[in-house]
């Protein structure tokens, strides 16, 4: 793979919307495919982008597939297909023929936020309930989320294995659907040869991302990568550019990597700052210090030693910061706010996304080069920024983060390289006067600034704004003339243009009116494009056109509070043990039924919450520390004694959830179930358990009186979810288990049952007989299964 030097729909909660797009793709409508296919009792076939070799491409690709290629659907592939399994290892995704490393690593960092993942990837598709041979994912493409529908006919070789991307778990086949649908999105298989690690991020999130050369990376850099890796980012780095080829070193020139984690550690030298990295290939690792076989591990204490070092050739690795700045060229980092350089707490982000195009002969300028140039002719966006009412006692520069986008020209993204693209920032006038004085200090005010006897009702509490002023709608003979920009230097402008899909930089900006103009390398090159402001509060328009003043939109980030929580309390403590997260779940405020975190630590773990509902009555649980031993084992799934960052959002979010049902059904907010209340909590979790089971349940997590408590509807729903996860792992046709030796059972225990295993690690000899109680319940709950063992 080489990594180069990306249309229909939107999509919100609830609704979705299939107008106002290009005609790139077919406007699919999966409800009403899937209703047509399943009345009709036949599979889906997509025309659009046929089981073909016109879907594979026709470039060098064609040379790599096996002689007899063929397409088959999952169900044809596996005995018990899975669509997708949230207790799978994560980074189980193994690169396929198609030189696609860019996305893949790309792909294995969205796997580390499964919320986020679950916005690409509807989750709750399968091979068994209503499955018709079609499935939907969805991409942010140019400010719209869009659908994409595939059939699921893959393309294997004559043993059936998975020719493009595939799973270690051979099940599993959400990634090759989802890079089918990202072929079908770009074209054919064959535009996923080349591709910057950047592009597939913002196409899986709709974030902003910086690129930072390591050659010339701040002296801050750690700093930069351990709030990246504690908040809501996605990371990843390329080797540098070239033919793909693998170095006496390990690493792969011409290569994308995802970074997984960072950590610092004590060595007998001094600290030591590692980054863990994983190549898309799942195999061929890093063979410097800290790898794998290196002998620099035994610097580090046992404890230390045995936390983080996995000798599997499994594609993840450590290195060292040092080691990393020199062999890696760019590091990618997804924001999914725009406050992660920016340091800023507390306060509310808004956004404004506009679009334009650059037009041959009229609005295609080019760079700025002399004075006789055409740059002038560029479309022009003012920019009005001041600070919002929580910070106008603060002083000192703005933040604003600019992003460009150059949507693609043709069809197949690779038909036509990116053009180098950037954006100069002008300073328009002095500081402004208040819109009450109806001044406008500016050195062209004849053809800058209307007023309209219409704008005070239309800005209504923004005539407060000293930095915004109303301006009227433009045609072409009002942009500003070529004379202002032979007299105004800018303040910002690119270092160099960069054939990229996005470029982006964050200005920090005294409150008042600016010009942005985006542009092209060179005049009279032709592509659309996306501008996005990101600030606290600004307006943000194009002049030069009849277009309407667009106000920026508050971003709402649901999870701003918690991140900042996750944040702290990992940065101390970059994995969890049992007596920690015992610390955390007792600490927080469980008579709520939501929590918004905020203010400072008092303690490591004691962080204060402003109620907002009745939650879970009066009584605060308390999370014992056999139950925390109890919820680490089953979420442990390197067999660590601790959870990491990812894992904790994860165990958060299922909380949140046991949380909201626990509550619905605690009618008389006395703090705990009975029987029938049990039953209906579990159902509205999505587990269904007969009547006996769901007795067996309550006898066994309940107390005396047959009630049960939070902690313990917690402890069993981890449980059931686990040991359901367990069986879909060993099952081969979802009816039973059927080990063939005393050694195999054995073998699924030590591989399938990690959490089970570590259970009985953690718990006092005394609790073995409860474990194997426990087991053999919680395999009762599965109706359907039957353990045959031929000796």
């Amino acid at each position: 793979m080489s990594l180069l030097p990306s249309l229909c729909g939107s999509w919100k909660l609830g609704r979705k919307d299939f107008t106002g797009c290009a005609s790139q793709l077919p406007q699919q409508d999966y409800e009403s495919l899937l209703e047509r296919c399943l009345r009709d009792g036949c599979l889906f076939e997509d025309k659009s982008f046929p089981a073909t070799l016109r879907s594979i491409g026709s470039g060098a690709l064609l040379g790599k597939l096996p002689r007899r290629l063929q397409w088959r659907r999952p169900p044809e592939l596996h005995s018990n297909p899975q669509f997708y399994s949230a207790k799978a290892r994560r980074l189980d995704l193994c690169q396929g023929l198609v030189g696609d490393c860019w996305f893949l690593a790309a792909l294995e960092a969205l796997t580390l936020h499964q919320d986020i993942l679950s916005r690409v990837v509807p989750l709750n598709q399968s091979f068994t309930e209503k499955y018709a041979g079609i499935f939907q994912f969805w991409f942010w493409h140019f400010g719209k989320w869009v659908p994409v529908v595939v059939d699921d006919r893959l393309p294997v070789n004559e043993a059936g294995q998975l020719v493009f991307v595939s799973s270690t778990y051979k099940n599993l086949f959400w990634g090759a659907l989802l890079e089918k649908a990202y072929a079908k999105l770009s074209g054919s298989y064959e535009d996923l040869q080349r591709g910057q690690v950047s592009e597939a991020l913002v196409d899986f999130t709709g974030g902003v991302t910086v690129t930072i050369k390591l050659a010339e990376a701040p002296d801050n850099l750690w700093d930069i990568l351990t709030q990246a890796t504690y908040s809501r980012t996605l990371i990843g780095c390329q080797t540098h550019s070239g033919k793909e080829r693998v170095l006496e070193n390990g690493l792969v020139d011409g290569h994308a990597y995802t970074l997984t984690g960072i950590r610092k550690v004590t060595s007998k030298h001094g600290p030591e700052y590692l980054v863990k990295l994983r190549n898309p290939w799942g195999k061929v690792e890093w063979k410097g210090d800290w790898s794998d076989s290196s002998r620099t591990w035994e610097l580090l204490s046992p404890k230390e030693k045995i936390l983080l070092l996995r000798k599997e050739d499994d594609g993840e690795f450590w290195m060292s910061l040092r080691d990393f700045k020199a062999h890696f060229m760019l590091l990618v980092i997804c924001k999914l706010s725009p406050g992660l350089l920016s340091q800023e707490v507390g306060q509310k982000w808004s956004y404004t996304m506009l679009e334009g195009r650059w037009e041959k002969g009229t609005t295609a300028g080019g760079q700025m080069k002399s004075p006789q140039d055409t740059f002038w002719k560029n479309p022009q966006f003012l920019l009005s920024v001041w600070r919002p009412q929580e910070g106008r006692k603060l002083q000192g520069p703005c933040s604003i983060l600019v992003s460009l986008l150059q949507k693609p020209r043709h069809r197949h993204r690779n038909q036509q390289p990116h053009l180098a693209i950037g954006f100069y920032l002008f300073r328009v006038g002095g500081r402004l006067a208040p819109a009450a004085s109806h001044g406008v200090p500016s050195p062209y005010p004849a053809f800058l600034f209307l007023m309209n006897k219409a704008w005070p009702q239309a800005l209504g509490d923004h005539l407060d704004c000293p930095s915004l002023l109303p301006l009227q709608s433009y045609d072409d003979q009002r942009r500003l003339p070529p004379e202002f920009f032979w007299k105004n230097a800018p303040l910002s402008w690119p270092e160099e243009f960069l054939r990229e899909k996005e470029v982006s930089r964050e200005l920090w900006l005294e409150p008042g009116r600016y010009l942005i103009v985006p542009c092209t390398s060179e005049a009279r090159q032709e592509s659309a494009f996306v501008l996005r402001v990101f600030s606290r509060k600004h307006v943000f328009y194009e002049i030069g056109r009849r277009s309407n003043v667009i106000f920026s939109k508050e971003i709402v980030d649901q999870n701003e509070g918690q991140d900042e929580f996750f944040a702290k309390l990992f940065e101390k403590h970059p994995e969890i043990n049992a007596v920690q997260l015992q610390k955390v779940l007792n600490h927080m405020p469980w008579s709520a039924r939501r929590v918004e975190i905020y203010g400072s630590e008092k303690e490591d773990f004691c962080q204060f919450a402003r109620l907002r509902r009745v939650g879970l009555g009066s009584t605060q649980p308390h999370f014992s520390l056999e139950a925390c031993q109890g919820i680490l084992a089953l979420l442990d799934l390197n067999a660590s004694g601790t959870v990491s960052i990812q894992e904790f959002r994860d165990l958060w979010k299922q909380l949140m959830l046991y949380q909201e049902v626990f509550h619905k059904q605690d009618t008389n907010q006395s703090g705990s179930l009975n029987w029938a209340q049990l039953r209906a909590a579990m159902r509205e979790a999505g587990i269904v358990l007969g009547d006996d089971v769901c007795q067996l349940m309550l006898i066994r997590y309940g107390g005396p009186d047959l009630q049960m408590d939070f902690v313990s509807f917690v402890h069993l729903m981890l449980r059931v979810e686990n040991m359901e996860d367990v069986f879909q792992n060993l099952t081969q046709d979802g009816k039973g288990i059927y080990l063939q030796k005393p050694e195999e059972i054995l073998k699924a225990i030590q591989v399938s049952l990690q959490g089970l295993a570590a259970d009985l690690m953690v718990f006092p000899s005394g609790v073995f007989s409860d474990i194997v109680a426990n087991f053999t319940i919680i395999i009762f709950i599965i109706s359907s299964i039957r353990i045959t063992i031929f000796m």
